[in-house]
């Protein structure tokens, strides 16, 4: 009996993870310096494999199924699992130590500081993690210029300055105020664009290049640039924005404000774990950056970077007849 051949390696993972982070086989060919068909050709076998559809093709681009998001997180775990023993045989059994300084975003920060100071903390004693906050933009001149080691990134621009490691793709969702949209289960591209929102203006970059290539733009009502105000704003009834999945979850589970897909439009965050090529590369820096890779697989299969299911609002008590006597 002939053996099988084994599709799924580490190179086919990669492709399928590159294509899914990208929203397009096209773009993640040409990345990859391959021919289209070639790499539609290993996701495919990927499929065949697995016995089930990973991508929904779109009108330009393709859109992860849920079976096709549950497999993202476990590739991209396989991917770092190997990554990691790499980075772990390199640096030896010796001692870590050394100062690193790392950069992540106001939307990023609260939820990966603590746990990723407490990590490094326990198993590498000897290093002196610094964290700075910033938008990406400032994140990657402070990068670029030499004055932090390691930064998360959103959507950065590809360049050969930068050593880049996909975290996750997030997406963004819409975000009202409870009870807001009624029972409607999504926005449509329309809606979207028709409705005044309050936004960053890093996201409004990122949002706004990706409705591009549908011809459309957002109706923006202001730019505000500090998540916690808009956080309040929403929080009141005074707007809608658009945030990342991960950034008000614990309002979305909480029933304080409400979230929601819009439909036939992949709208995603890449967030990326950047550092200079030409900078500093050393034991200390490559554990941190592992830390942070750890970090986002295991919150990503915790489910924080989905839009929570969504449970029915319970129906307000019928109010008892009144007697007649």
């Amino acid at each position: 009996m002939a053996s099988r051949t084994n599709t799924m390696d580490i190179r086919a993972l990669k492709c399928f993870i590159l294509a899914a982070e990208l929203g397009s086989v096209t773009h993640a060919a040409g990345e990859l310096g391959i021919v289209q068909s070639a790499l539609s050709r290993k996701i495919q076998m990927i499929e065949q494999e697995l016995g089930c559809t990973l991508f929904t093709r779109l009108p330009r681009g393709i859109q992860l199924t849920p079976a096709g998001r549950r497999f993202l997180d476990r590739a991209r775990r396989i991917v770092r699992e190997v990554e990691f023993a790499r980075t772990d045989l390199k640096d030896g059994a010796g001692d870590v130590e050394g100062e690193v300084t790392l950069g992540l975003s106001p939307t990023l920060a609260p939820m990966l500081a603590p746990d990723c100071l407490a990590q490094v903390g326990a198993d590498f004693p000897g290093i002196q993690l610094k964290i700075v906050e910033g938008f990406s933009s400032t994140l990657l001149d402070l990068l670029l210029t030499g004055r932090i080691d390691l930064a998360v990134l959103t959507n950065p621009p590809r360049t050969a300055m930068l050593q880049q490691e996909p975290a996750v793709s997030e997406e963004i969702l819409v975000v009202t105020p409870p009870g807001a949209r009624g029972i409607q289960p999504s926005f449509s591209l329309d809606d979207l664009c028709n409705e005044p929102v309050v936004v960053t203006s890093g996201l409004r970059i990122v949002i706004e290049d990706q409705l591009r290539k549908h011809g459309r733009r957002l109706e923006v009502a202001a730019e505000v640039d500090s998540v916690e105000a808009i956080r309040r704003m929403v929080l009141r009834g005074q707007a809608i924005t658009l945030m990342p999945a991960s950034t008000f979850q614990q309002d979305v589970n909480g029933r304080r404000l409400d979230a929601f897909h819009v439909a036939n439009v992949n709208l995603h965050r890449m967030l990326v774990i950047a550092q200079p090529l030409s900078g500093r590369d050393t034991p200390a820096i490559r554990q941190v950056a592992e830390a942070l890779a750890r970090q986002f697989s295991s919150l990503s299969d915790e489910g924080v970077f989905r839009l929570p299911q969504r449970q029915p609002r319970k129906a307000a008590a019928p109010k008892a007849p009144r007697s007649r006597s």
